[in-house]
This record gives C-alpha cells, sequence and structure tokens, in this order.
C-alpha cells in the first residue's frame, strides 16, 4: 500500500450491542525490536504472534538491507543475525514510509557504524523533526552528512571510525530517543548510559538483556532511571512470542464501552506497566473492564480484558501518565466523548509531533462531530454527551481529516459507532500500517463500517 494510493473514506454509524471474542494484533514496539535485534544477533531469532503492518515490515526490510536474512515460514519469522557489529552498508537509502519508531531507533543502531546510511520516507515522516535523535548522536561522533531544514528526512549519517560513548540525559519522556542511544552504544566501546527523569515503556531494556547484551539499570531515590549498556558485546538468537498490542487494543476496549449493551473479551493483550495508562484512565471513568488469566509470556505481563459498556465519568488525567499512554490519548479523547462531565487530559506536548499533530487532529475531529471541546498548547479538555446525543454528522463533504495517521483514522471510526448521527473520516488507508485487521475484527464484533 502506497501513501500515494487515492484516498479511502469510511463511515461508522450507530451499532447494534457488540459481542464476541478478538484478539488484536502483536504489539507493534516489540515487533520492530524483535526484527532489529533479531537481525543483529548471532545464531537465529524465531518470531510468534509479530504485527506484519507496514511499519513493521519497512524496519524488517531495513535490516535485510544490512545484511540479516529474514523469511516467515507458516506462521513464524524466522531471522538469521549479522553479529553484533556486523551489519553491512545498505546499497540504497532505507525507505521507512510512516514509520517513526522504525527509522529513530535505526538511526541509533547504525549510526555508530563506520559506514554511510541514507533515511527515507513518506510525506508524513519527512515532515517529523529528527533532531532528538540525531542530537545524542552527533555527541558520539556520528556526522549528519544531508538533512533537510529542521533535521527531517531525507537523511544521510556517516559514523565514525570510533564512536565514543556518552552519558545523555534525556530531555523528554521518549522511549524512541532512550532507545537509539542504547542501540547505538552497541556498537561504541565502553559504558554508554542514559538517565531517564520520567520512565517509559522499557522493551527495549528487557529485550536487550534477553538476548544476552551487558545492559544494568538503577533507580535512584528520586526515581530516575540510570541504564547503562556495554558496547561491542555478543547478542543470541532467541524465541519470541509477540503479545497483543495494547494501543490497538484500545480501539475495540473504547467501542465496547460507549455502544450499549456490549460484552466483549479482548484476548492476549501486554500488561507491561508502562504501557497500561489507557485501561487505568478508562477504569476511573467508570468503565467495566475486567482483568482475565493474567499471565507472564517471554518476560512480559500479558491477560484477556473482558469489556462491557458503561456510563462513563469525566476525570482529570495527571500529566504523568502520558507517557505510558502516549498513543492512546486519541481513543481516549473519544471515550471522554461520550462521559458525563469534563475529561482534562495534560503533558500532551508529544502528540504534536507524532505521525500528524495529533492533538490539532483529534480537536478539529472532535468539534467537526459536535463535540464540545478545548485544546491547549499541552492539554485538551473535552466535554462528554452521554448516550452521544446530537453528534456526529460528518459527512463525505466534511469528512475528519486524518493527515495520514493511522490512530486519528480508527479513533472517529470508533466514534461514529455510538454518535447519533455518523461519522465518516477521509481515507482509511494507512490503518494498515499498524493494524491491518481493523476493519475485519471491529466488523467480526458487530461493528457498522463501511
Amino acid at each position: 500500500m502506497s501513501h500515494a494510493a487515492a484516498p479511502k473514506p469510511a463511515t461508522a454509524r450507530k451499532s447494534p450491542a457488540l459481542a464476541g471474542k478478538a484478539r488484536v494484533p502483536g504489539d507493534k514496539s516489540i515487533s520492530h525490536r524483535s526484527f532489529m535485534f533479531g537481525g543483529l544477533a548471532s545464531g537465529e531469532t524465531r518470531i510468534t504472534g509479530l504485527l506484519e503492518g507496514e511499519d513493521v515490515m519497512r524496519t524488517g526490510a531495513a535490516m535485510k538491507a544490512m545484511g540479516a536474512h529474514i523469511e516467515k515460514k507458516g506462521d513464524e519469522w524466522i531471522i538469521r543475525g549479522t553479529g553484533n557489529g556486523a551489519l553491512l552498508q545498505p546499497e540504497g537509502p532505507l525507505d521507512f514510509g510512516n514509520a517513526g519508531t522504525g527509522s529513530r531507533l535505526t538511526m541509533g543502531l547504525v549510526g555508530t557504524y563506520d559506514m554511510e546510511t541514507t533515511f527515507i520516507g513518506d510525506a508524513s515522516l519527512s515532515g517529523r523533526p529528527m533532531g532528538r535523535v540525531l542530537d545524542p548522536l552527533r555527541q558520539m561522533g556520528v556526522q549528519v552528512l544531508k538533512a533537510s531544514p529542521g533535521d527531517r528526512m531525507p537523511i544521510t549519517l556517516r559514523g565514525p571510525k570510533h564512536a565514543a560513548p556518552i552519558t545523555y540525559r534525556v530531555p523528554m519522556a521518549s522511549a524512541q530517543v532512550k532507545s537509539a542511544v542504547l542501540l547505538a552504544g552497541l556498537n561504541t566501546p565502553g559504558i554508554t548510559t542514559v538517565i531517564e527523569p520520567v520512565m517509559t515503556r522499557d522493551h527495549t531494556e528487557k529485550m536487550l538483556k534477553g538476548f544476552g547484551a551487558n545492559l544494568t539499570v538503577e533507580t535512584d531515590e528520586r526515581g530516575v532511571r540510570h541504564i547503562f549498556i556495554e558496547g561491542q558485546g555478543k547478542l543470541k538468537g532467541q524465541t519470541i512470542a509477540v503479545p497483543g498490542d495494547p494501543s490497538s487494543a484500545g480501539f475495540p476496549l473504547v467501542a465496547a464501552l460507549i455502544v450499549p449493551g456490549s460484552d466483549i473479551v479482548i484476548e492476549n493483550v501486554l500488561m507491561n506497566p508502562t504501557r497500561t495508562g489507557l485501561l487505568l484512565t478508562l477504569q476511573e471513568m467508570g468503565g467495566r473492564i475486567d482483568i482475565l488469566n493474567p499471565r507472564n509470556a517471554g518476560g512480559e505481563d500479558v491477560a484477556d480484558l473482558r469489556v462491557r459498556s458503561s456510563d462513563l465519568r469525566g476525570v482529570t488525567v495527571p500529566a504523568e501518565r502520558a507517557p505510558s499512554m502516549i498513543d492512546e490519548y486519541p481513543v481516549l479523547a473519544v471515550a471522554a466523548s461520550f462521559a458525563e462531565g469534563e475529561t482534562l487530559m495534560q503533558g500532551l506536548e508529544e502528540l504534536r509531533v507524532k505521525e500528524s499533530d495529533r492533538l490539532s487532529a483529534v480537536a478539529n475531529g472532535l468539534k467537526l462531530n459536535g463535540v464540545d471541546c478545548t485544546e491547549g498548547e499541552a492539554s485538551l479538555a473535552v466535554r462528554g454527551r452521554p448516550g452521544g446525543k446530537g453528534l456526529g454528522g460528518s459527512g463525505p463533504e466534511t469528512a475528519v481529516q486524518t493527515h495520514l495517521d493511522h490512530r486519528i483514522a480508527m479513533s472517529f471510526l470508533v466514534m461514529g459507532l455510538a454518535t447519533e448521527k455518523p461519522v465518516t473520516i477521509d481515507d482509511a488507508n494507512m490503518i494498515a500500517t499498524s493494524f491491518p485487521e481493523f476493519m475485519g475484527l471491529m466488523k467480526g464484533l458487530g461493528a457498522e463500517i463501511v
């Protein structure tokens, strides 16, 4: 699917009660890292449950271009990696399409190699600033030979003969920046240190340790994390079962809460504490969400979620929760549109630099469909209407602008399942980047989306 494909509008209508069981695709963060670390490790890595969305496939293609052998046999992906420190210079540019995570992490991974690498992406990704990753890489000796204004793609990196380890304090809560520096440290002699004042998703740390990296984490008395990685160690191939993506689970979850009479089970969802902010917030709002069969799979907590329609009430979501639910604010804003009272979301500055300016895109889409909301510099206040009375009404001529952003597209389709009038989005094509099965899964539960 090319982002140059003709836009494919979609419309969601008031649906009967949702029912049944669903299994969302594999976690996107873990899937990206499985391809990267498997492609880098010595020996064989086997992966089941991988998210086969376009973003993750771009990361796989990049690792192949640098020497990893990746193939799919049945339900399993089998990777024979190059060995740490042995990636090859790619023959052409690495095209990451819309994949922000894949591109930023790969810049870290290859930046410290004594070679030249060019990164390109689609219009959306090319508009996103990469300086937050390039700044620490420059400190390690990486040269940015070419970049569009504002450190944007296309970007060409030239690695140093010998990279220098650094101690880097992450200036914002960003798992991508933390991970990029740690991955740069893999090919750097000595100890690279990342200081993380606010904890973000920790899949990089957990998975690197699982692959054999000498990585340690210390938390000081103020809760600040210090992550130390020793460079030029050996990574060994692993067997990975990727659990269901909690960000993707957010869509059927919110749909079941807002469509009257709904009762569904979402199976095998990742419950890593750095990723459960949406779940916690929806429970605080009165959402009836039961955690069933909690268990451990491959070093990560997973569980099944039973979700029933609920009378939601507005809450204030603290800014410090943002890192654990940064991708879920669009669908939370949809849930808030049906809640009694005001929901105030704070600490949202990171949404300005996602696939789109997600904060403005959400606020504009809500207003278009009759929701009373106020957009601040880093906040969003939504005043809901229980039952969705009077909400909706965006049609083909006034469709919600998705700005090539998959989460905006899915969030507003969920909204239309419970509004009085239908909700239309301008393009559903890009949903395939993270959740190719979205339409089929939602329709299988009873959702009315065309």
